[in-house]
């Protein structure tokens, strides 16, 4: 793969323009990335009031569908936009972010649909590895098995593809909102990814909430590097997901549990398992965010680190009251509290610089004015 060519270059004097309209692979693209929350989401909350489920189900049906969906999209894009070159037809900048040369330049792949296409690749992969783990071991007792968590991981490949695709075209209302929209969806399945670590949660630091603040907060300043005020539209779209998914996870559960015959568990409180694992402070953590990075007290360098750590402080201090709400559970100790916040500030702080930079890139991505003249 090189990474420093693209086919594009050579074709900016055709006359004959590639008629594929960017905004249609991005939308299939982005449905591909619902249907996998729908999913995942029903799958999650399958497991926490009915029991452990095969590999065969209707929620398993939606998951890997987002990813064939997915792969086939990306693919479809990178060959027509590869036979556009070799044909010297011009291919909008808009479709996807720059080119990059695949095998020796027999390729050329336009950044976004590369990326989701690996995710794709990767998803199916370990698809493949559950298939074989389900006819090893059975039922899924437990939703964080490894292959589950590659799952989840594969998926999140694909939702950055989603995004740099958007991105790509932020010169469009579609373009932006699309990518803010994109970055809400990995907030909210991020959330899921950070159970992998809660085997850790032994002693006083709570390690779920310490990625989970970590990648929120990564989300959300990569939003407000990429637009302004962009932390906060991200928030709010993420906290509507939220709320949607509220009110779906247990309804959904309960209604396919009628379907195929199969009883509920006894004393559940259908508390919508993957919902309730996403902050309730997203929206001021947003709001937060993008206030702290208008100020010009600190140096920009440093500016994103202290905007990621507030972040993260904020939501690893009202995770102990959200538990509280949703589950009754009582108020962890002091000194846990402490030691968890401290720990999210540190690694929060990491991912605002990163996502502050994520965010520069993601502007990066879309052609120059003179390009698209």
């Amino acid at each position: 793969m090189d990474l420093t060519a693209t086919g594009r270059g050579v074709t900016a004097t055709a006359t004959a323009p590639l008629t594929l309209r960017p905004w249609l692979p991005a939308a299939i693209l982005f449905t591909a990335s619902i249907t996998f929350s729908i999913g995942s989401t029903w799958d999650i909350q399958w497991h926490s009031d009915v029991g452990p489920d095969t590999f065969f189900t209707l929620p398993h049906l939606f998951i890997y569908a987002s990813a064939a969906v997915a792969g086939f999209t990306g693919l479809t894009v990178i060959l027509v936009t590869s036979a556009a070159g070799r044909a010297g037809r011009r291919v909008d900048g808009e479709l996807g972010g720059p080119g990059i040369g695949v095998f020796g330049r027999t390729f050329t792949a336009p950044l976004g649909y590369m990326v989701a296409s690996l995710g794709a690749a990767s998803f199916l992969l370990y698809g493949l590895w559950d298939l074989w783990w389900h006819s090893l071991y059975g039922f899924d007792a437990v939703i964080d098995s490894p292959p589950h968590i590659g799952l989840f991981l594969s998926s999140t490949v694909i939702s950055v593809g989603t995004v740099i695709v958007f991105a790509a075209a932020r010169a469009h209302r579609w373009g932006w909102l699309g990518a803010l929209f994109a970055l809400a969806h990995l907030v909210t399945n991020s959330t899921v990814t950070a159970l992998a670590v809660q085997r850790l949660n032994a002693g006083n630091i709570r390690w779920t909430v310490v990625v989970t603040a970590f990648m929120v907060v990564l989300l959300l300043v990569a939003g407000a590097g990429f637009l302004r005020w962009g932390a906060t539209v991200t928030a709010v779209f993420g906290s509507a997901t939220q709320a949607v998914f509220w009110w779906f996870a247990p309804w959904a559960a309960r209604t396919y549990a009628d379907f195929v015959g199969l009883p509920m568990r006894e004393h559940i409180r259908a508390i919508p398992s993957t919902p309730a694992l996403i902050p309730f402070v997203l929206i001021p953590v947003g709001l937060v965010i993008d206030l702290l990075l208008r100020r010009t007290s600190v140096g920009a360098r440093g500016l994103p680190a202290v905007a990621g750590a507030v972040g993260g402080a904020i939501i690893a201090g009202c995770n102990p009251v959200q538990n509280h709400i949703v589950y009754d559970a009582p108020i962890a100790q002091a000194s846990a509290i402490l030691a968890t916040v401290v720990a999210a500030a540190l690694f929060a702080a990491l991912g605002g610089f990163l996502g502050w930079r994520f965010g520069g890139m993601l502007r990066l991505t879309a052609p120059s004015q003179e390009a698209l003249a």
